[in-house]
C-alpha cells in the first residue's frame, strides 16, 4: 500500500492523501497494466493463427511421397540423358525455400564440388529414380558458385 501522509485542509482539519510520487507510480502501473493487457491479448491471437495453420492431411497420400533418403545419391541428368551431377542433399532456408544441393564434377564422389539450385528446377519422374535438370550441362553447373554448408 502506498505511503500516506497527513496534510491539513485549509480549514485546519487533517486528512490523508497520497504522496504525489505514489500517484505517479500508480498512474504508471496502470499504463503498464494496460500495455500488458494489450500485448497479452495478442498472444492468444497468435496461438489461434498457429492453430489455423495445423490442418488435417491425407496421411496415406503423404506416405506415398518421396523421402529425402530415396532421392539423395540419385544421378541428375539433363534433357539429353547425360549425367551432369548427383543429388547430394536438400536444404530448406529460413524463408522456407527448398534448394537441391548437387555434386558436380569429380569421380566417384571425389574431387567434385557442390552447387545449389532451386528444387523447382528439377523434374522428378519414375518414382524418384530419374531426376532431370532441363537445359543444364556439366559446364553450366561447374560455372555456378560453389555451395558450402554452414559450419
Amino acid at each position: 500500500m502506498p505511503a500516506l501522509e497527513l496534510a491539513p485542509y485549509p480549514d485546519g482539519q487533517t486528512t490523508r492523501r497520497l504522496c504525489s510520487h505514489h500517484v505517479t507510480r500508480r498512474t504508471l502501473s496502470g499504463v503498464m497494466l494496460s500495455i500488458a493487457v494489450l500485448f497479452g491479448s495478442a498472444a492468444p491471437q497468435t496461438l489461434a493463427e498457429a492453430a489455423v495453420a495445423l490442418v488435417k492431411v491425407d496421411v496415406k497420400e503423404v506416405g506415398q511421397g518421396l523421402q529425402t533418403s530415396e532421392l539423395v545419391g540419385t544421378a541428375i541428368q539433363n534433357d539429353k540423358d547425360e549425367k551432369i551431377g548427383t543429388l547430394d542433399d536438400l536444404v530448406i532456408t529460413k524463408d522456407r525455400s527448398l534448394f537441391a544441393v548437387l555434386q558436380v564434377g569429380g569421380f566417384l564422389g571425389l574431387g567434385g564440388y557442390l552447387v545449389a539450385i532451386p528444387y523447382e528446377s528439377l523434374n522428378i519422374t519414375d518414382n524418384g529414380h530419374k531426376i532431370t535438370l532441363p537445359g543444364a550441362s556439366k559446364d553450366a553447373l561447374q560455372n555456378l558458385p560453389e555451395f558450402e554448408f554452414k559450419k
